[in-house]
């Protein structure tokens, strides 16, 4: 059997007026399509539990949200750019699935759980590193207010494109040929791999 938990009570009589019946019809769904599941509260709204996360709900001050842990699989498709979970901003009872529909969605994802289905979850894009200007260039920079100009106009990828192009010089002479050399394309606006640009002009698309 599965059990209820106070928190989520207190939780729903809190709620506005317009969310009460849509947050108990959820339970009430996720309860009989699910006998097993267990509530719980997580991150400050209610959880339901079976054998993993299964769905959660929750309140706002002009809407109520809806959605299942493993949402993509469950619909098809992922969470709503407009709400939390996959079913949008639910203003009113009408904004939910018909009882039996939810249902099926609520037996599909306990099946889910059941065979240990896990969703392939996109990995998060480490943080660019922090670009760091050598002295020598920065000096070269704060001497030439056109190359400094530009400088300080590129994206991070083309900063680090001059920047290892002169760090990464094998001798003090080319080093600081390349620094001059880079120092000269700046002011005149150009980023290290302007040669390989496609040129825009006559007989060319934009």
């Amino acid at each position: 059997m599965g059990t209820r938990d106070p928190r989520v009570d207190a939780y729903i009589a809190k709620a506005g007026d317009f969310a009460k019946p849509i947050l108990t019809q959820i339970r009430e769904t996720v309860h009989a399509a699910c006998p097993d599941v267990e509530e719980a509260m997580k991150w400050s709204f209610p959880h339901f539990m079976y054998k993993g996360v299964l769905c959660s709900m929750a309140s706002f001050k002009q809407h109520a949200a809806f959605g299942f842990w493993k949402g993509s699989l469950v619909l098809g498709h992922g969470k709503d750019m407009d709400a939390m979970g996959q079913f949008g901003r639910l203003a009113k009872l009408s904004d939910l699935p018909p009882k039996k529909v939810l249902a099926s969605y609520v037996r599909k994802a306990a099946a889910l759980n059941d065979e240990g289905v896990k969703v392939v979850r996109a990995p998060k894009r480490p943080a660019p590193k922090a670009v760091r200007t050598p002295a020598d260039l920065a000096a070269a920079l704060k001497r030439n207010a056109k190359a400094r100009a530009t400088f300080a106009g590129f994206s991070p990828s083309h900063k680090r494109e001059y920047i290892e192009w002169i760090t990464e010089a094998r001798s003090d002479e080319t080093r600081a040929r390349r620094l001059a050399q880079a120092i000269e394309w700046m002011a005149q606006g150009k980023s290290r791999n302007w040669k390989y640009q496609p040129k825009r002009g006559l007989g060319t698309r934009d």
